[in-house]
């Protein structure tokens, strides 16, 4: 019997992750407050926690839940029972058009939640939030995880999150930022944020900032699952469509990236048997239905084509690195910054050796955003080494080994310096 009861509270986690955003998503649009809409699911939760352990989870699990929820809203905005505010707006709100809302409640059970979605989407990215407010937001409202979820994925206490979760909702209903569809000119920038938080999700999936983890599979796999969603929600973005390109591409070499003892393994090291040939093809897709959008290739789907030239190449030997080089130089032209800077340095040194790559380095020292930036003294000393110049080499990672947080990364930095150390007494 509990056995039974595991199941089936497996089985309800399950759902939720799958059903809650579109449910949060459907509720916003008619109660037009997130916060009272995430409120509305959580009940619906609540009591689907409480009945389906008897009775077994419907057979259409999302539709049994805004129906659910809908009930739900119905009675609150009858009765007026909550003193909040914003409730007795709704409440009033109710009273003038009590019969259009609960006709538009039902109608949202059966309605196509597309559109609905890329709202719930575009409100949890709105650049009114910081990104910390909007990374948390996305987590608990698109991606369905709990607060403690995401205070884990984080290395922040709970508190922290509940914190910004509950001041991201106060920003969004202060500055009346609606639920709806930004006209033409505004979505294209809209979107933008959208795939920036995305992509900070991922990263910290794909190599995280602190802790005892290199890699966190499960950041990863929910800004793929995400990105996956905004694809489908807005086919004529090639950015879009550049972005998945890019995680699915690296999502393949997750596997890869970690040793039997949990430690990094680099890309050059790599056991390419190990990467994922199905999210390989399924990120070549996508880049190619980028490039077919025509126009110049964004950011995203530059960094797409340059992981494309890795995911090609069965040895490091036979990475096209030439065009790496190039397609950094494109990168550098779209997105300028000192870290596409610092990656294409790396790829004109694997094209036409480490000493040109160094003095594309060099000329980084003294850039502000670099000073802390514990990659910059990292790929010094690899080039360093690479020329021999193994004292200089060992500093170099020791300093990079200072200024990252993980764990993980700080020991392989370590172990690398005492093989420069080594070889610079020989």
């Amino acid at each position: 019997m509990q056995g039974s009861s595991t199941r089936e509270y497996r089985a309800i986690e399950a759902v939720w992750r799958i059903e809650s955003a579109a449910l949060i998503a459907g509720l916003t649009r008619i109660v037009r407050d997130v916060g009272v809409a995430e409120e509305l699911a959580q009940d619906a939760l609540v009591i689907a926690l409480e009945q389906w352990p008897e009775s077994g989870v419907p057979d259409n699990p999302g539709a049994w839940l805004m129906a659910t929820a809908k009930h739900r809203a119905i009675d609150l905005l009858r009765r007026g029972t909550r003193l909040e505010h914003k409730h007795e707006e709704l409440a009033r709100e109710f009273e003038v058009r009590g019969d259009a809302v609960e006709a538009e409640l039902e109608r949202s059970i059966e309605e196509e939640v597309g559109d609905d979605l890329l709202c719930l989407m575009l409100m949890c990215c709105h650049p009114v939030l910081s990104a910390e407010a909007r990374v948390a937001l996305t987590l608990r409202l698109l991606g369905g995880l709990s607060t403690g979820e995401i205070a884990r994925a984080f290395l922040a206490s709970e508190s922290t999150i509940a914190q910004r979760i509950v001041r991201a909702r106060r920003t969004l209903t202060e500055a009346r930022v609606p639920f709806a569809l930004p006209d033409t000119r505004e979505l294209g920038p809209r979107l933008q944020s959208v795939l920036e938080v995305l992509y900070l999700i991922f990263n910290e999936g794909y190599s995280a900032s602190a802790g005892e983890d290199w890699v966190r599979a499960d950041l990863c796999e929910e800004a793929l699952r995400l990105g996956r969603i905004l694809a489908e929600l807005s086919p004529q973005e090639s950015e879009v469509h550049g972005l998945v390109a890019l995680m699915e591409i690296q999502a393949s070499r997750l596997r890869a990236r970690v040793g039997a003892r949990g430690e990094p393994v680099l890309l050059l090291e790599q056991d390419r048997t190990r990467w994922d040939r199905l999210l390989i093809a399924r990120g070549l897709a996508a880049l190619a239905r980028a490039e077919e959008l025509g126009g110049t290739l964004g950011p995203y789907a530059l960094q797409a084509a340059i992981a494309a030239c890795h995911a090609r190449a069965a040895t490091p030997q036979g990475t096209d690195w030439m065009r790496v080089a190039a397609l950094y130089e494109a990168l550098a032209q779209v997105a300028p910054s000192p870290v596409v800077e610092l990656n294409r340095a790396v790829a004109i040194a694997s094209a036409f050796g480490p000493a040109a790559g160094l003095e594309l380095l060099d000329a980084l020292v003294e850039q502000s955003s670099l000073k802390a930036y514990h990659l910059l003294p990292s790929v010094r000393g690899d080039l360093l080494a690479r020329l021999g110049r193994f004292q200089e080499a060992q500093s170099e990672l020791q300093r990079a080994a200072s200024l990252t947080d993980n764990v993980r990364e700080q020991r392989l930095l370590l172990d690398r310096a005492m093989v420069c150390a080594w070889e610079a007494g020989r």
